[in-house]
Protein backbone atom coordinates (compact mmCIF):
# COMPACT_ATOMS: atom_id res chain seq x y z
CA UNK A 1 0.00 0.00 0.00
CA UNK A 2 1.30 3.10 -0.92
CA UNK A 3 1.97 5.43 2.15
CA UNK A 4 3.80 9.18 2.25
CA UNK A 5 6.68 8.71 4.06
CA UNK A 6 7.47 11.67 5.99
CA UNK A 7 10.25 13.03 8.16
CA UNK A 8 9.08 14.58 12.05
CA UNK A 9 11.40 17.31 12.56
CA UNK A 10 10.89 17.63 16.29
CA UNK A 11 14.67 16.18 17.14
CA UNK A 12 15.96 18.52 13.74
CA UNK A 13 14.57 21.84 15.40
CA UNK A 14 17.79 23.19 16.15
CA UNK A 15 18.54 23.75 12.52
CA UNK A 16 15.98 26.09 10.68
CA UNK A 17 13.31 25.20 9.14
CA UNK A 18 14.46 25.58 5.56
CA UNK A 19 17.79 23.74 5.99
CA UNK A 20 15.30 20.43 6.96
CA UNK A 21 13.21 20.91 4.39
CA UNK A 22 16.83 20.99 2.04
CA UNK A 23 18.01 18.15 3.43
CA UNK A 24 14.45 16.11 3.69
CA UNK A 25 14.21 16.95 -0.06
CA UNK A 26 17.22 15.50 -0.96
CA UNK A 27 16.81 12.60 0.66
CA UNK A 28 13.88 11.81 -1.28
CA UNK A 29 11.20 12.28 1.63
CA UNK A 30 7.55 12.68 0.10
CA UNK A 31 6.45 15.63 3.20
CA UNK A 32 7.02 16.17 6.58
CA UNK A 33 5.49 16.24 9.81
CA UNK A 34 6.26 19.72 11.44
CA UNK A 35 7.08 20.22 14.76
CA UNK A 36 5.65 23.63 16.86
CA UNK A 37 8.74 24.75 17.99
CA UNK A 38 11.98 25.79 16.85
CA UNK A 39 11.62 28.03 13.98
CA UNK A 40 9.86 25.61 12.55
CA UNK A 41 6.19 26.43 13.25
CA UNK A 42 4.15 29.16 15.98
CA UNK A 43 0.71 28.61 16.63
CA UNK A 44 -0.02 31.64 17.93
CA UNK A 45 0.77 33.03 14.22
CA UNK A 46 -2.02 30.95 12.85
CA UNK A 47 -3.91 33.78 11.49
CA UNK A 48 -0.74 35.73 9.44
CA UNK A 49 -1.64 35.02 5.76
CA UNK A 50 1.86 35.90 4.93
CA UNK A 51 3.45 33.41 7.67
CA UNK A 52 1.17 30.77 6.36
CA UNK A 53 1.94 31.24 2.72
CA UNK A 54 5.98 31.26 3.76
CA UNK A 55 5.60 27.93 5.40
CA UNK A 56 3.75 26.58 2.35
CA UNK A 57 6.38 27.71 0.25
CA UNK A 58 9.08 26.39 1.53
CA UNK A 59 8.16 22.89 1.14
CA UNK A 60 6.40 23.40 -2.00
CA UNK A 61 10.62 24.81 -3.23
CA UNK A 62 11.67 21.28 -1.78
CA UNK A 63 9.46 19.48 -3.01
CA UNK A 64 7.79 18.30 -0.19
CA UNK A 65 4.19 18.49 1.27
CA UNK A 66 2.51 17.88 4.95
CA UNK A 67 0.00 15.63 6.52
CA UNK A 68 0.63 15.96 9.93
CA UNK A 69 2.21 18.80 12.56
CA UNK A 70 3.14 18.25 15.93
CA UNK A 71 2.79 20.56 19.14
CA UNK A 72 4.15 17.27 21.71
CA UNK A 73 5.49 19.59 23.67
CA UNK A 74 3.09 21.90 24.64
CA UNK A 75 0.40 18.97 25.26
CA UNK A 76 2.56 18.03 27.96
CA UNK A 77 1.70 20.96 30.15
CA UNK A 78 -2.11 20.61 29.38
CA UNK A 79 -2.68 18.16 32.11
CA UNK A 80 1.36 17.65 34.11
CA UNK A 81 1.05 18.04 37.80
CA UNK A 82 3.61 19.32 38.66
CA UNK A 83 4.83 21.54 36.26
CA UNK A 84 8.20 22.33 36.97
CA UNK A 85 11.51 23.22 35.63
CA UNK A 86 11.20 20.48 33.12
CA UNK A 87 7.94 22.04 31.67
CA UNK A 88 9.95 25.25 31.57
CA UNK A 89 12.77 24.31 29.56
CA UNK A 90 10.73 22.79 26.69
CA UNK A 91 7.85 25.05 26.56
CA UNK A 92 8.40 28.61 24.61
CA UNK A 93 8.25 32.19 27.12
CA UNK A 94 4.66 32.92 25.94
CA UNK A 95 3.16 29.50 27.63
CA UNK A 96 5.44 29.19 30.78
CA UNK A 97 4.62 32.93 31.51
CA UNK A 98 5.36 33.30 35.07
CA UNK A 99 5.32 29.60 35.92
CA UNK A 100 2.26 29.79 37.69
CA UNK A 101 1.28 25.73 36.85
CA UNK A 102 -2.67 26.57 36.10
CA UNK A 103 -1.83 29.38 34.55
CA UNK A 104 0.87 27.39 32.09
CA UNK A 105 -1.99 24.51 31.92
CA UNK A 106 -4.10 27.22 30.31
CA UNK A 107 -1.91 28.99 28.10
CA UNK A 108 -1.07 25.04 27.02
CA UNK A 109 -4.41 24.45 26.22
CA UNK A 110 -5.04 27.92 24.24
CA UNK A 111 -1.71 26.98 22.24
CA UNK A 112 -3.40 23.72 21.10
CA UNK A 113 -6.52 25.56 20.00
CA UNK A 114 -4.79 27.64 17.78
CA UNK A 115 -2.33 24.42 16.92
CA UNK A 116 -5.59 23.17 15.01
CA UNK A 117 -6.79 26.42 13.73
CA UNK A 118 -2.93 26.46 12.11
CA UNK A 119 -3.23 23.12 10.84
CA UNK A 120 -6.82 23.87 9.19
CA UNK A 121 -4.78 26.99 7.82
CA UNK A 122 -1.79 25.27 6.21
CA UNK A 123 -4.80 22.33 4.49
CA UNK A 124 -3.46 20.02 7.34
CA UNK A 125 -6.31 17.17 9.01
CA UNK A 126 -3.29 15.51 12.25
CA UNK A 127 -1.61 17.06 14.81
CA UNK A 128 0.02 14.67 16.71
CA UNK A 129 1.32 15.35 20.21
CA UNK A 130 1.23 14.55 24.15
CA UNK A 131 -1.70 15.13 26.71
CA UNK A 132 0.11 15.28 29.71
CA UNK A 133 -1.27 13.46 33.01
CA UNK A 134 -2.02 14.47 36.58
CA UNK A 135 -2.23 10.84 37.73
CA UNK A 136 1.25 9.55 35.77
CA UNK A 137 2.90 10.28 39.47
CA UNK A 138 1.16 7.19 40.61
CA UNK A 139 2.78 4.71 37.88
CA UNK A 140 4.62 2.76 40.49
CA UNK A 141 1.49 2.69 42.85
CA UNK A 142 2.83 3.33 46.45
CA UNK A 143 1.83 4.81 48.39
CA UNK A 144 -0.96 3.49 47.12
CA UNK A 145 -3.09 5.61 44.90
CA UNK A 146 -7.04 5.11 45.21
CA UNK A 147 -9.30 4.11 42.45
CA UNK A 148 -11.36 7.86 43.06
CA UNK A 149 -7.43 9.31 42.59
CA UNK A 150 -7.34 7.65 39.38
CA UNK A 151 -10.37 8.12 38.42
CA UNK A 152 -10.38 11.87 39.49
CA UNK A 153 -7.06 12.11 36.70
CA UNK A 154 -8.89 10.63 34.05
CA UNK A 155 -12.29 13.21 34.85
CA UNK A 156 -8.89 16.16 34.99
CA UNK A 157 -8.25 15.07 31.73
CA UNK A 158 -11.11 15.09 29.83
CA UNK A 159 -12.25 18.24 31.24
CA UNK A 160 -8.99 19.91 30.29
CA UNK A 161 -9.34 18.56 26.67
CA UNK A 162 -12.97 18.41 25.40
CA UNK A 163 -12.86 22.31 25.16
CA UNK A 164 -9.62 21.81 23.19
CA UNK A 165 -10.77 19.13 20.69
CA UNK A 166 -14.33 21.00 20.59
CA UNK A 167 -12.07 23.75 18.50
CA UNK A 168 -10.57 20.84 16.43
CA UNK A 169 -13.78 19.65 15.68
CA UNK A 170 -14.79 23.27 14.45
CA UNK A 171 -11.62 23.57 12.25
CA UNK A 172 -11.78 20.28 10.97
CA UNK A 173 -9.02 18.96 12.07
CA UNK A 174 -7.99 15.37 14.63
CA UNK A 175 -5.80 15.53 17.55
CA UNK A 176 -3.76 12.35 17.54
CA UNK A 177 -2.18 11.13 21.11
CA UNK A 178 1.05 9.39 20.79
CA UNK A 179 0.61 6.31 23.44
CA UNK A 180 3.61 7.13 25.40
CA UNK A 181 4.84 6.91 29.43
CA UNK A 182 3.99 9.98 31.10
CA UNK A 183 0.58 10.70 29.06
CA UNK A 184 -2.97 10.03 30.59
CA UNK A 185 -2.44 6.79 27.78
CA UNK A 186 0.44 5.05 28.16
CA UNK A 187 -0.20 1.31 27.06
CA UNK A 188 -3.29 -0.88 26.24
CA UNK A 189 -5.17 -0.69 29.07
CA UNK A 190 -5.46 2.94 29.56
CA UNK A 191 -5.43 3.61 26.04
CA UNK A 192 -9.04 2.01 26.33
CA UNK A 193 -9.58 4.21 29.68
CA UNK A 194 -8.45 7.29 27.70
CA UNK A 195 -10.78 7.33 25.09
CA UNK A 196 -13.93 6.44 27.48
CA UNK A 197 -12.90 9.17 29.31
CA UNK A 198 -13.04 10.99 26.01
CA UNK A 199 -16.36 9.65 24.79
CA UNK A 200 -14.61 7.93 22.40
CA UNK A 201 -14.77 11.25 20.32
CA UNK A 202 -13.91 11.47 16.47
CA UNK A 203 -11.79 14.14 16.99
CA UNK A 204 -9.28 12.65 19.21
CA UNK A 205 -7.33 9.47 17.88
CA UNK A 206 -4.24 7.91 18.29
CA UNK A 207 -0.65 8.37 17.19
CA UNK A 208 0.90 4.98 16.76
CA UNK A 209 4.25 4.77 17.93
CA UNK A 210 5.77 1.06 18.42
CA UNK A 211 8.62 1.91 20.26
CA UNK A 212 7.14 2.62 23.43
CA UNK A 213 5.43 -1.08 23.46
CA UNK A 214 8.78 -2.66 23.02
CA UNK A 215 10.24 -1.95 26.83
CA UNK A 216 6.87 -2.28 28.17
CA UNK A 217 6.47 -5.86 26.53
CA UNK A 218 3.49 -5.29 24.63
CA UNK A 219 2.75 -6.52 21.14
CA UNK A 220 2.12 -3.72 19.04
CA UNK A 221 0.26 -5.17 16.03
CA UNK A 222 -2.59 -6.59 18.75
CA UNK A 223 -2.55 -2.67 19.31
CA UNK A 224 -2.78 -1.64 15.82
CA UNK A 225 -5.74 -4.42 15.14
CA UNK A 226 -7.54 -3.72 18.14
CA UNK A 227 -7.65 -0.19 17.93
CA UNK A 228 -8.14 0.05 14.25
CA UNK A 229 -10.42 2.96 13.87
CA UNK A 230 -9.02 5.14 16.17
CA UNK A 231 -5.20 5.06 14.74
CA UNK A 232 -4.64 8.40 12.68
CA UNK A 233 -1.08 8.46 12.62
CA UNK A 234 1.92 6.18 12.85
CA UNK A 235 5.21 7.05 13.59
CA UNK A 236 8.28 4.72 12.69
CA UNK A 237 10.86 4.82 15.34
CA UNK A 238 12.34 1.82 17.37
CA UNK A 239 13.67 0.40 20.03
CA UNK A 240 16.28 -2.11 21.89
CA UNK A 241 15.63 -3.68 25.18
CA UNK A 242 19.16 -4.97 27.44
CA UNK A 243 17.63 -6.82 30.17
CA UNK A 244 20.83 -8.12 31.48
CA UNK A 245 19.96 -8.78 35.32
CA UNK A 246 21.74 -5.03 36.30
CA UNK A 247 19.52 -3.20 33.76
CA UNK A 248 16.48 -2.02 34.28
CA UNK A 249 13.60 -1.48 31.97
CA UNK A 250 12.70 1.87 33.99
CA UNK A 251 15.76 3.20 32.60
CA UNK A 252 17.71 4.19 35.97
CA UNK A 253 17.62 7.83 35.51
CA UNK A 254 20.29 7.23 33.18
CA UNK A 255 20.67 9.32 29.82
CA UNK A 256 20.09 7.91 26.78
CA UNK A 257 22.72 6.07 24.97
CA UNK A 258 24.42 5.09 28.57
CA UNK A 259 25.27 0.95 27.86
CA UNK A 260 23.67 0.65 31.87
CA UNK A 261 20.03 1.18 30.91
CA UNK A 262 17.75 -1.05 30.40
CA UNK A 263 15.98 0.15 27.02
CA UNK A 264 17.16 2.24 24.63
CA UNK A 265 16.09 4.25 21.10
CA UNK A 266 17.53 3.13 17.98
CA UNK A 267 17.49 4.32 14.30
CA UNK A 268 14.58 2.41 12.59
CA UNK A 269 15.69 -0.72 11.37
CA UNK A 270 17.95 -1.61 14.16
CA UNK A 271 15.56 -2.03 16.77
CA UNK A 272 13.18 -5.03 17.97
CA UNK A 273 10.30 -3.66 16.38
CA UNK A 274 8.12 -6.20 14.16
CA UNK A 275 8.00 -4.22 11.23
CA UNK A 276 7.25 -6.69 8.43
CA UNK A 277 3.95 -7.81 10.94
CA UNK A 278 2.83 -4.56 11.65
CA UNK A 279 2.86 -2.96 8.52
CA UNK A 280 0.55 -6.16 7.21
CA UNK A 281 -1.56 -4.89 10.43
CA UNK A 282 -1.55 -1.51 9.09
CA UNK A 283 -2.49 -3.35 5.24
CA UNK A 284 -5.60 -5.18 7.17
CA UNK A 285 -6.91 -1.94 9.09
CA UNK A 286 -6.89 0.13 5.62
CA UNK A 287 -4.11 2.60 7.03
CA UNK A 288 -3.27 5.00 4.22
CA UNK A 289 -1.74 7.63 6.47
CA UNK A 290 1.59 8.67 6.65
CA UNK A 291 4.34 6.90 7.91
CA UNK A 292 6.56 9.54 10.10
CA UNK A 293 10.16 8.74 10.42
CA UNK A 294 10.99 9.56 14.03
CA UNK A 295 14.67 9.45 14.53
CA UNK A 296 15.79 9.08 17.99
CA UNK A 297 19.66 7.64 18.55
CA UNK A 298 22.37 8.66 20.90
CA UNK A 299 24.60 6.37 18.99
CA UNK A 300 23.51 7.15 15.37
CA UNK A 301 24.45 10.17 13.41
CA UNK A 302 20.95 11.71 11.97
CA UNK A 303 22.19 12.71 9.09
CA UNK A 304 22.90 8.67 8.45
CA UNK A 305 20.14 7.20 10.11
CA UNK A 306 17.44 9.47 8.72
CA UNK A 307 18.39 8.65 5.08
CA UNK A 308 19.03 5.12 5.77
CA UNK A 309 15.15 5.18 7.21
CA UNK A 310 13.50 6.26 4.47
CA UNK A 311 15.37 3.34 2.47
CA UNK A 312 13.94 1.19 5.18
CA UNK A 313 10.25 2.61 5.05
CA UNK A 314 9.88 2.32 1.89
CA UNK A 315 10.98 -1.78 1.63
CA UNK A 316 7.71 -1.82 4.32
CA UNK A 317 5.66 0.41 2.10
CA UNK A 318 6.49 -2.21 -1.03
CA UNK A 319 4.37 -5.14 1.42
CA UNK A 320 1.02 -4.62 -0.35
CA UNK A 321 -2.26 -7.03 -0.43
CA UNK A 322 -2.32 -9.29 -3.13
CA UNK A 323 -4.88 -8.88 -5.92
CA UNK A 324 -6.17 -11.99 -5.71
CA UNK A 325 -5.82 -15.00 -3.36
CA UNK A 326 -3.16 -17.49 -3.55
CA UNK A 327 -5.45 -20.52 -3.51
CA UNK A 328 -7.79 -19.17 -6.18
CA UNK A 329 -5.54 -20.96 -8.75
CA UNK A 330 -5.99 -24.39 -6.73
CA UNK A 331 -9.70 -24.15 -8.15
CA UNK A 332 -10.95 -26.82 -11.47
CA UNK A 333 -13.76 -24.37 -11.54
CA UNK A 334 -13.97 -22.32 -14.19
Amino acid sequence: MSRPITLFTGQWADLPFEEVCRLAGEWGYDGLEVACWGDHLDPWRWDEDDYIADRLALLEKHGLKVWAISNHLTGQAVCDDPIDQRHQDILSEKVWGDGDPEGVRHRAAEALKNTARLAARLGVKTVTGFTGSSIWKYVAMFPPASEDMIAAGYRDFADRWNPIIDVFDEVGVRFALEVHPSEIAYDYWTTRRTLEAIGHRSGFGINFDPSHFMWQQLDPVAFVLDFADHIRHVHVKESVTYLDGRNSVLGSHLPWGDPRRGWTFVSTGHGEVPWERLFRALNAIGYDGPTSVEWEDAGMDRLHGAPESLQFVRRLNAITPSGAAFDAAFSTRE
